[in-house]
C-alpha cells in the first residue's frame, strides 16, 4: 500500500479536516481528497464521514489510524532523514509576535534545533514582518493578518482565544463574572485597563466582538508586550484583555481571574508566511511543517 496515502491518512485523522491536512501536507485539499478516496476504495471501507466542519473518522478509520498511525510515524522519520541531513547546520530567520514566537514557535522546533539547526529571531509588528520577508531579512514569518499580493504565501496556523482578565479583588469587587455578563460595558467602563499600545488592540478587538461597541476610557497602563500585562493585571493594576494560552497557567492558580465567558469568544488566527517558493529549502520546508504539526494541539 501506497506510503503517501497513508500518510495523509493519518493526518487527516489528526487534523480532523481535509483542509487543515492540506496545510500541514503542503497539498491542495482536492488533492488530499483523492488520495483519501483512492485508500477507501482499496480497502472498501469508507474511513471518514463529511460534516460540516471538517470530518469524523468511521469506526474503522479509528482502528486502522490506531494500528498504523506509531509505523507511518517511524517510516516518515526514516525517509526523512536525508531532509534533515541537509537541512543541518543551516540557519532559520523566524520572526513573530515576541510572546507566540517564545513560548509556541521556538519550543516547536526543539527537535530541529537538536538535530542542527540554527534559529535566529525577530520580532515585529505584521506589515514589518512582511516587508522583512520581501527583503529577504526573514525566511518564515508568524503573523495575525494575510499579506497582500504573490510574493508572499500564507497558511493558516492556528487559532487563539482572547480572555477579558483581572485580579481576584477587582472580580470581588465588581461581582463576579454573572454581574459582569447582566451590566456588560456598565460594569466595566470605569476601570482601569493594562494594554500593549494607546489604541488598545486588544481591548478594542474584544469590546468590538463581544459588545459591539468600542472602550470608552483610554489605557491606565501602557506595557510593552502581553507578559508584562499579564503581571500587572496579577498585580491589580487593572483589566487586561489576553490570548488564553498566555494566561492559561494563571487562571488555573487563580492569579487572574476570567471576567466574562461569552458564548462565541474573540478568536485571532495566526498564520505562517513565507516568500513563494522557498519550501523548495529542506530546512524551511521542515520547520514549516513541524510548526504546523504543532500547532495541531495548540
Amino acid at each position: 500500500m501506497d506510503l503517501a496515502l497513508l500518510r495523509t491518512f493519518v493526518m487527516v485523522h489528526r487534523a480532523g479536516s481535509f483542509t487543515r491536512a492540506a496545510a500541514l501536507l503542503g497539498l491542495s485539499q482536492p488533492a488530499v481528497t483523492s488520495q483519501i478516496r483512492t485508500l477507501e476504495r482499496q480497502l472498501g471501507r469508507p474511513l471518514f464521514l463529511r460534516q460540516a466542519r471538517g470530518v469524523r473518522p468511521t469506526v474503522i478509520g479509528d482502528e486502522l489510524a490506531h494500528k498504523i498511525a506509531p509505523h507511518v510515524d517511524a517510516l516518515l522519520e526514516i525517509a526523512g532523514a536525508d531532509l534533515d541531513d541537509q537541512g543541518a547546520g543551516r540557519t532559520l530567520h523566524l520572526a513573530g509576535p515576541p510572546e507566540f514566537t517564545a513560548l509556541r514557535a521556538l519550543p516547536a522546533l526543539v527537535p530541529l534545533i537538536s538535530r542542527g539547526l540554527t534559529v535566529r529571531a525577530a520580532h515585529g509588528m505584521a506589515e514589518e514582518l512582511f516587508e522583512g520577508l520581501s527583503d529577504g531579512h526573514h525566511d518564515l514569518a508568524i503573523a495575525t493578518s494575510r499579506p497582500r499580493g504573490r510574493l508572499l504565501a500564507a497558511t493558516p496556523l492556528c487559532d487563539e482565544e482572547h480572555v477579558l482578565v483581572a485580579a481576584p479583588r477587582w472580580a470581588a469587587r465588581l461581582g463576579g463574572p454573572a454581574v459582569v455578563r447582566d451590566k456588560g460595558l456598565q460594569a466595566l467602563e470605569h476601570l482601569p485597563v493594562v494594554e500593549v499600545h494607546e489604541s488598545l488592540p486588544f481591548v478594542s478587538r474584544y469590546w468590538s466582538a463581544v459588545f459591539d461597541s468600542k472602550p470608552l476610557a483610554a489605557g491606565t497602563v501602557i506595557v510593552p508586550d502581553l507578559r508584562a500585562v499579564l503581571s500587572c493585571v496579577a498585580a491589580g493594576a487593572g483589566i487586561g484583555v489576553l490570548p488564553r494560552y498566555l494566561c492559561g497557567e494563571a487562571l488555573d492558580t487563580g492569579e487572574v481571574v476570567a471576567l466574562l465567558d461569552p458564548p462565541v469568544p474573540p478568536l485571532r488566527t495566526y498564520f505562517l508566511v513565507v516568500r513563494a517558493g522557498t519550501l523548495a529549502h529542506p530546512h524551511l520546508a521542515r520547520a514549516h511543517e513541524w510548526l504546523l504539526r504543532a500547532a495541531v494541539s495548540w
